[in-house]
């Protein structure tokens, strides 16, 4: 290596440390004596400018080099403790002699005091990357020009540019973002946030930047509402937001002396302190604070929301449809719910519930527009004690907690637009309140509304895998939407002094009461919140193996409803607290409990649930009918587990058990089949050894046989063995499936004996209504609560040889299916897997997983 030019280079490092550090200390005191965030953050990126061009001229680079500042660098803002990212740009890879120079470089770079990320790339290599990865197509989105080569730099910008395409940018910062979500479990509200990456967050702001760069629709919020994609006040309140979230991210990093961006306890205190927040009367100076930001996520998340829809209809516009009109005061556009006239709200106030009402009715619905989220922000004020009084708006209220989907998603949009707090008075006491415990890390309304979603995952089939019990229970509760009243309102008193269980029951009291309940069911709800903390406190404090205890337990319960409605308020309850508070020695505890419980309520041995034990009675005199004798199936059975049961009919168990009962172990597949119950297709079921690639050697063999899937159900027995079950239909409408259950059953089983034979689909065309009609595919990939599965969800258009496709990117990625269920409604599909393997807890892994299945499903030009 030549060292020329390097002694000097060294020279100069203790010179610019010095700088560097007398450069901060200037940019602290005056914020310290003005915070202005905008000035500081500038300040540090043009610091950083001067040291990172003097060392680069004295490293004497090439002339054909280039350096170029990315990311939050690049956009000329950099917090105290934050990296400079560096892109050094070459018109060829670097010899030794070059690279050597490099390695110098980078170690003054640090040896200043600079925390350095960089990269050393040609412009092709550059390309490339960002091909393969939305974060380097990010960060050098804001690449700019730093020292160096400017027609190179031109170069790269232009052809970056060329290369970029604004709707898959924005598709892939969307599933980006729903991953990153996922992470903070979906909510602003934790009660130690960070106040980058958490939703309501700085990176939510830096979304709306990145995409409206890469469409060209604006540089900053004012140029965004000049093209009437936000409002002026809107654009107002997004810099506020973004003010205070930097305040907050500079005082973080000056109190902790490091790149740390939570709010953990330890600093919440000091932290608003330092940001001039003192304490009040009834509150402590962290509170407030912390309420502060909660507000501020609020407000943002609510304008991240409109401004994305409205993103979406300026890059990926499609082609324009007529709206649909769903009735006088709503249309459909876009698929999505908008108000017909801005004045609906103002003029029919009932309809600020008719609004989630629809949304839940019409599965078609994938949320509001953005001027329907708008009026309701502006109109939730009409929600006053005479709307409150109307004996109409508390049966509509009563009727959205009865619907049989979309609850949460409406509670939970009520809670972002103000509508519930205006409702229940009682809700504002709890609103963005903190809890100061070693259980809680949401605010009271966000834990409340995360409770209310466990609940509801009782109630859904794709979950009983994690919640066998809890689901048998609340498919025989009568009425179970009365769990979802004692979700509302079971910490619904916290923060009011004394105890909130005691205290709660005059608010919920009174809610029955006016809303009409039975009596019974009021008394209920009523006892519910009372005691929701009970059954823990039973379980976990006092020891269950005394049967006094449990005698006493089952004296404050006194019947089976109850103590099915505490078992499941209090599952609901610990799991919505944390998701590290939940583990199994609790899970034992209280089921323990609960059966002790029951039996001495019964007098007897605890049964199965009711609709199960129903379901395995009729099976087994569908048997006994068919001359089997009693216990024929237990061998069977013992293999199977809770959803296996839930998913299939008593008629179903009944024929898998005869056609398997005496093979449980078979080492070959069995293949039969049947006309379905109806006669409205085929049933077929496979039982075989589990091997790589069977779902999707199946799927391929009936769209092959030219069937279209309707239904599937996928299980594994404990044994390994895969039962799986399809309704088919034929696609040509033809109805003699008599003849086709010998041809199924025979080459079917002759393909799965052939190792690795798979019999690709013929390519098929989208029908005319989904030409017509398109449906915009949804793809959502979520852990469930282990971690250790992944629940995909899939809404897209049927076209033949779908699920073919679905099960090709699986075997791709090496994924295992453990339970799958199909619905083919119509054009539409609705389809659920529980996944394993694949890597998907890799969050790389997983976005890409989502963006190939997309790809792969149809969108009707």
């Amino acid at each position: 290596m030549d060292d020329a030019g390097v002694p000097e280079l060294r020279a100069t490092i203790a010179a610019h440390r010095a700088l560097i550090e007398k450069g901060r200390a200037e940019l602290r005191a005056a914020y310290e004596a003005k915070p202005m965030t905008t000035a500081l953050l500038r300040g540090y990126a043009a610091l950083a400018d001067a040291t990172i061009v003097h060392l680069w001229e004295a490293s004497k680079m090439p002339g054909d080099a280039t350096l170029a500042a990315v990311g939050g660098y690049g956009r000329g803002e950099m917090f105290p403790a934050s990296d400079a990212d560096l892109l050094i740009l070459l018109p060829a890879p670097p010899d030794a002699e070059l690279r050597a120079r490099l390695e110098v470089l980078v170690s003054a770079l640090w040896d200043v005091g600079l925390a350095i990320g960089h990269s050393v790339r040609t412009v092709d290599e550059c390309l490339e990357a960002a091909r393969d990865d939305i974060t380097v197509q990010t960060n050098l989105l804001e690449a700019r020009l730093i020292a160096g080569d400017a027609m190179l730099f031109e170069h790269f910008e232009r052809l970056y540019r060329k290369q970029l395409d604004p709707g898959e940018f924005f598709r892939a910062k969307l599933l980006e973002r729903e991953q990153r979500y996922a992470r903070y479990d979906d909510t602003p509200y934790s009660l130690e946030p960070n106040c980058k990456e958490s939703p309501g967050g700085l990176r939510d702001l830096q979304l709306l930047g990145w995409i409206a760069r890469a469409a060209g629709l604006g540089r900053n919020w004012r140029e965004l509402a000049r093209r009437r994609l936000i409002t002026g006040s809107e654009a107002n309140d997004l810099r506020g937001c973004e003010r205070f979230l930097q305040h907050a991210r500079i005082r973080l990093h000056y109190l902790t002396g490091r790149a740390e961006d939570r709010l953990l306890f330890d600093y919440q205190e000091k932290l608003a302190l330092a940001m001039g927040i003192g304490p009040s009367a009834a509150k402590r100076a962290a509170e407030i604070l912390m309420q502060h930001y909660y507000l501020t996520a609020k407000k943002l998340t609510q304008i991240n929301g409109i401004l994305l829809l409205n993103y979406a209809a300026e890059i990926l516009p499609g082609r324009e449809l007529p709206a649909i009109v769903i009735d006088r005061d709503f249309q459909m556009v876009r698929e999505l719910l908008d108000i017909r006239d801005d004045k609906v709200f103002e003029r029919n106030p009932p309809a600020l519930f008719d609004c989630f009402l629809r949304l839940q009715q019409r599965s078609e619905l994938k949320g509001m527009t953005a001027r329907t989220l708008r009026a309701l922000w502006v109109n939730r004020t009409r929600i006053n004690a005479a709307f409150r009084a109307d004996p109409a708006n508390r049966a509509k209220f009563i009727e959205i907690l009865q619907q049989k989907r979309g609850i949460v998603h409406a509670f939970r949009r009520m809670n972002q637009n103000g509508i519930l707090s205006r409702y229940l008075p009682a809700w504002q006491r709890i609103l963005c309140q903190m809890q100061h415990d070693l259980f809680h890390i949401y605010t009271v309304d966000q834990h409340t509304l995360m409770v209310l979603r466990n609940m509801r995952r009782f109630t859904m089939g794709e979950h009983a895998h994690e919640y066998p019990l809890m689901t048998r229970l609340i498919l025989g509760f009568e009425r179970h939407w009365l769990l979802y009243v004692a979700v509302l309102f079971h910490d619904i008193a916290k923060g009011c002094g004394g105890d909130h269980s005691v205290l709660g029951m005059a608010d919920a009291r009174e809610f029955c009461d006016t809303h009409k309940l039975d009596p019974d069911d009021a008394e209920l709800v009523v006892w519910l919140v009372r005691h929701h903390l009970t059954m823990s406190h039973v379980a976990q404090k006092e020891d269950t193996t005394d049967p006094q205890t449990v005698q006493r337990f089952a004296a404050i319960v006194a019947d089976e409803r109850r103590l099915a409605g505490l078992y499941l308020l209090t599952h609901a309850d610990i799991r919505g607290t944390s998701p590290k508070v939940w583990n199994g020695w609790k899970g034992k505890l209280l089921e323990d409990l609960f059966f002790a419980t029951q039996r001495l309520l019964r007098g007897a041995t605890p049964e199965q649930a009711l609709r199960q034990d129903d379901r395995l009675e009729y099976a087994r005199q569908i048997l006994r009918y068919h001359g089997l004798r009693s216990g024929i199936e237990d061998a069977l059975w013992e293999q199977l587990d809770t959803v296996y049961f839930m998913r299939h009919s008593s008629e179903e168990i009944a024929w898998h058990t005869r056609m398997l009962y005496f093979q449980v172990d078979a080492s070959e597949p069995v293949v039969k089949a049947r006309v379905s119950e109806k006669g409205a297709g085929l049933q077929v079921m496979v039982y075989a050894p589990d091997q790589k690639n069977l779902f999707v050697r199946i799927t391929g063999f009936f769209s092959r046989m030219g069937f279209s899937i309707l239904d599937a159900k996928i299980h594994t027995t404990r044994r390994g063995h895969a039962l799986d079950s399809f309704i088919l239909q034929h696609t040509t409408d033809e109805d003699n499936y008599r003849d086709s259950t010998a041809l199924i059953e025979h080459e079917l089983t002759e393909l799965l004996n052939a190792p690795d034979k798979i019999l690709r689909p013929a390519p098929g065309r989208l029908s005319r209504q989904v030409r017509h009609f398109p449906i915009t595919p949804m793809v959502s990939l979520r852990p469930d609560e282990t971690n250790r599965r992944y629940l995909l969800s899939i809404d897209a258009a049927d076209r033949p040889g779908l699920l073919f496709s679905i099960a090709e990117v699986f075997a791709h990625y090496d994924i295992n299916i453990e339970t799958a269920k199909i619905a083919t409604l119509g054009e539409r599909v609705e389809d659920t897997f529980l996944l394993t393997g694949g890597g998907l807890e890799f969050n790389k892994r997983a976005i890409q997983l989502e963006r190939d299945l997309l790809e792969c499903l149809p969108l009707a030009p």
